[in-house]
């Protein structure tokens, strides 16, 4: 399995904002991480590509640590975050192919797999556009196009639709199911939960810091006791019983 993450406690500095948190992320699934603003979801993303390290636990990609095998780690993940990160003195090309050194990728067959994608979202003309000249939204596809045209067996998209249009949504549910099936695994955090309902395989519902449950939608009706429940219904009465906990 691609990611593990065992009893897990981190946050900033001497603030723990996880508490003991463990779940897997597995090979050709979509494991979408849930809750509420503040639960920890873009905390644990910081502590699996490594800008944050555990205070206790450990955190395991295709069996590498990030303080054994820093390089081979990194390799192993592919990062769309919710903001767009892009050099302003760069071109588009000039990401790709910074992208493909990072990565030590073959220069050829990337280019050819980039070019794909830059198709798909309508930039294969904006090749020497710098990020200035770049909508939020395109500056968005930018980060999709360098993440997919990887060989990353970990892809972490952090809230990934802000800013996109429907037609570039429906684009990048289309390459992660192409990449599970292709046996990668998917971490994505999102708060659109008709989506993550319709296309993940499994579910890590977050509070306070702490994994509240995990496992299946069918799981997760069992877990709360709502039989006949959808993703949305389970999301609301977490967030009940978390305001609940805090009166």
């Amino acid at each position: 399995m691609s990611l593990e993450i065992k009893n897990l406690t981190g946050g900033y500095a001497h603030v723990a904002v996880l508490k003991d948190v463990s779940f897997v992320a597995k090979d050709g699934e979509i494991t979408g991480l849930i809750g509420l603003n503040g639960a920890g979801k873009s905390t644990t993303i910081k502590h699996v590509i490594g800008l944050l390290l555990p205070h206790k636990g450990e955190i395991l990609v295709n069996g590498l640590t990030l303080n054994k095998n820093k390089d081979d780690y990194h390799k192993q993940i592919a990062y769309v975050p919710e903001t767009p990160v892009l050099y302003p003195e760069l071109t588009l090309k000039e990401h790709i192919e910074l992208t493909i050194l990072a990565y030590d990728l073959d220069k050829e067959k990337t280019m050819t797999k980039a070019t794909e994608l830059l198709k798909k979202f309508r930039l294969d003309n904006k090749l020497d556009w710098f990020p200035s000249n770049f909508s939020k939204g395109m500056k968005q596809k930018v980060m999709i196009v360098c993440a997919f045209m990887t060989d990353a067996k970990l892809f972490i998209i952090d809230e990934p639709f802000t800013g996109l249009d429907p037609l570039a949504i429906h684009d990048l549910l289309d390459i992660v199911e192409e990449k599970k099936t292709q046996g990668a695994a998917i971490l994505m955090s999102t708060h659109i939960l008709a989506t993550a309902q319709q296309y993940a395989d499994q579910f890590v519902l977050l509070n306070s810091g702490q994994v509240k449950a995990a496992g299946t939608l069918e799981e997760l009706k069992e877990t709360f006791g709502m039989a006949d429940a959808n993703l949305d219904d389970i999301y609301l009465q977490m967030s009940k019983e978390a305001v609940d906990d805090h009166a």
